[in-house]
């Protein structure tokens, strides 16, 4: 079996968490993550429409499928 590499950004994150940031600084640091991938989704959602020609209703059409 081989042994697994950590990502880049889990050896930043294990850096940041050997400060032993508060629960404050972790909820802050969990957010920003999360406002980071959610807005490369949607930016990347956004280009595969333009790209693709998807219109708003084909979308809707999905999304109540």
């Amino acid at each position: 079996m081989t042994a697994q590499k950590l990502s880049p950004l889990q050896l930043e994150l294990l850096k940041v968490y050997s400060f032993q940031p508060s629960q404050e600084d972790l909820l802050a640091v969990k957010q920003m993550l999360a406002n980071y991938f959610s807005d490369k989704l949607i930016s990347k959602i956004g280009n595969a429409v333009e790209e693709k020609g998807i219109s708003e209703e084909d979308l809707e059409k999905w999304l109540n499928d």
